[in-house]
């Protein structure tokens, strides 16, 4: 029998009652999921260097003009993409977190739900076999898709905790009204779909568990809005063209990492925290790291309130107002990315501080460490972030920055053909069958729409991204210059 946490069981008794927890019920726990963040961060610090060092002693034990493995110095992919049955150990990816996030389980040791129904035509009493049905249920949930999918969601997608949402090996997207809500839940992990176009709903009645539905307020029409909610993980998704913001954080979240995400085409990308005065907030703790924001972003990439955000090997590829911005004094720790300013000489800042006098300001600890700055971009440091308490995290390398290509390069789904609503440059997914969404055929044998245990349901042989070709002497000389101190 699975032992729940306190606070799983408090979001149970709340559902039952037809009510929500009260936010100040999860404070104490929330705050206490990292005590010391810095052990975090040199964490994270340790897995890019191994993988890095890795990465490159393979390439240089190479002796063609090209090679063939899949290791890219990406801690992340680099932990599961090398597996050629990485479709029958689909779970191992829920041990390749890093960062804040990297102790969420998603659906681990659960069994693996194969959703085969696009529709969703009643959020109240949803289908067997579609999405809705999969991410409301009590059990941890491993949930992929039969086939390549257009989801147009009526309403908000509210999913219960210990969920996988994975879309590798067919080609999944996520539209329409309020898209993907987490609501006092932990432990999701959200893997390798697009999201996109979503717009404002309710309200509405909603079921968000199988005994549970209730009305639902009016959403803000976010990507992914999570409230309340701690030990969050979300990779290689593509992001962009929502009503409010792309991934918003509020309400005391915490424990959450986005990672190897591409955002495009949209105002307020990321907003981290709930209002200046809301002090649950104090307790965020967010890793964002190997993602590329690209074209036609405005601001918000993100902006924070309160918490302690590590912003790591990102790459910027412009903006339109500004990138970092925050209020209420959040602790900004920005190491080893590319900040590309816009052509506009008056939005070549990378911070900004909200609506706040310098005075204020002054003592916020927001710090740079191994940044590049391209076409004139500039980082306004503040506060003591440079003196002992962050002296022990001195992090990644300043040289670290020119590996942002290489750590970058797959950021967004894997394998999208398009390049449009995500960047996906990271080879092919195949395994999803036709693109109509019906689950006709698709890797997954047998009753789709049913559970399944263990691993993955018989069906298509395994499929494995193909290995990235580049030219071996141009990877080690990337390698050796980004990571010195990984050199044999």
């Amino acid at each position: 029998m699975r032992l729940f946490p306190l606070f799983i069981l408090l979001i149970t008794v709340a559902h039952a009652a037809g009510g929500v927890v009260s936010p100040v019920s999860n404070t104490t726990a929330l705050q206490l999921v990292f005590p010391d963040p810095e052990a975090v961060v040199r964490h994270l610090q340790m897995k890019v260097k191994e993988s890095a060092r890795r990465a490159l002693m393979e390439r240089r034990s190479m002796t063609t003009a090209a090679y063939s493995s899949c290791l890219t110095g990406n801690p992340i992919d680099d932990c599961w993409r090398c597996d050629p049955n990485w479709q029958k150990n689909r779970q191992r990816l829920a041990d390749c977190g890093i960062g804040f996030g990297r102790d969420a389980l998603g659906g681990k040791n659960g069994q693996i739900y194969v959703v085969d129904d696009s529709s969703d035509d009643n959020p109240v009493e949803p289908k067997p076999g579609t999405l809705r049905y999969a991410v409301i249920q009590e059990e941890p949930l491993w949930i992929v898709f039969s086939a390549n999918m257009m989801i147009h969601l009526k309403e908000e997608l509210i999913v219960n905790s210990f969920k996988t949402i994975d879309g590798r090996g067919a080609n999944v997207h996520i539209t329409g009204a309020g898209c993907i809500t987490l609501q006092y839940v932990s432990n999701i992990i959200i893997h390798n779909v697009h999201v996109h176009h979503c717009v404002p709903s309710g309200p509405a009645d909603v079921r968000s568990t199988p005994t549970h539905a209730g009305q639902r307020g009016k959403s803000d029409g976010d990507g992914i809005s999570i409230y309340g909610s701690r030990k969050v993980w979300i990779d290689h998704c593509s992001l962009s063209h929502c009503a409010d913001g792309l991934i918003d954080a509020i309400m005391g979240s915490t424990g959450i990492t986005i990672s190897n995400n591409y955002f495009s085409h949209h105002d307020d990308v990321m907003l981290l925290g709930h209002s200046d005065d809301y002090s649950p907030d104090r307790g965020m703790q967010v890793t964002i790291a190997f993602n590329h924001f690209g074209e036609a972003l405005v601001q918000r990439m993100p902006r924070c309130r309160l918490g302690y955000i590590h912003i790591v090997n990102n790459d910027f590829s412009q903006w339109e107002m500004y990138a970092i911005g925050g209020s209420a004094s959040p602790t900004i720790n920005s190491q080893g990315n590319r900040y590309t300013a816009p052509s506009n000489p008056n939005a070549k800042e990378v911070t900004k501080r909200v609506d706040t006098d310098e005075k204020a300001w002054g003592g916020w600890d927001w710090r740079t460490e191994g940044d590049i700055m391209v076409n004139g971009a500039f980082f306004v440091p503040s506060g003591g972030g440079v003196g002992a308490t962050y002296a022990k995290a001195s992090s990644i390398e300043p040289k670290s920055a020119g590996m942002i290509d290489q750590i970058t390069r797959n950021a967004g789904v894997l394998g999208d053909p398009s390049g449009g609503e995500g960047e996906g440059g990271g080879g092919s997914m195949d395994g999803g069958g036709g693109d109509d969404g019906d689950g006709a055929s698709g890797s997954y044998g047998g009753e789709f729409g049913m559970v399944f245990g263990g691993g993955r349901a018989s069906g298509a042989a395994p499929t494995r991204p193909p290995p990235l070709l580049v030219p071996c002497s141009l990877s080690v000389a990337v390698l050796a210059l980004a990571f010195p101190w990984a050199r044999p």
